[in-house]
């Protein structure tokens, strides 16, 4: 581990964070008393494992089936809805 003042410190900045990357610690005082220590992070746990539910899940068989006509007749319908309150200068959301 090693020990810098914090003028040096200052000075070689970037030296010491490399050198902290690679696992050493350094320490910086001021006058003489430990003040801070630079030291590499912990690498993160990663949040996502991929495949967790790999078998789990099930997707139906109609998942990508064409809607039902009522379906698609609402949607129509909302659609040109949608289209007359934008000419009127409304929106709706």
């Amino acid at each position: 581990m090693e020990s810098v003042n914090i003028y040096d410190a200052k000075t070689r900045l970037s030296q010491l964070v490399d050198r902290a990357a690679a696992g050493e610690d350094v320490v910086v005082n001021r006058n003489g008393k430990p003040l801070v220590r630079i030291t590499r992070l912990a690498v993160p746990k990663r949040l996502v494992t991929f495949g967790a539910l790999k078998g789990r899940v099930k997707i139906a068989a109609y998942f990508d089936a064409p809607l039902p006509d009522d379906v698609l007749a609402d949607r129509g319908r909302r659609a040109r809805a949608l289209q007359r309150t934008r000419h009127a200068g409304l929106t709706v959301r």
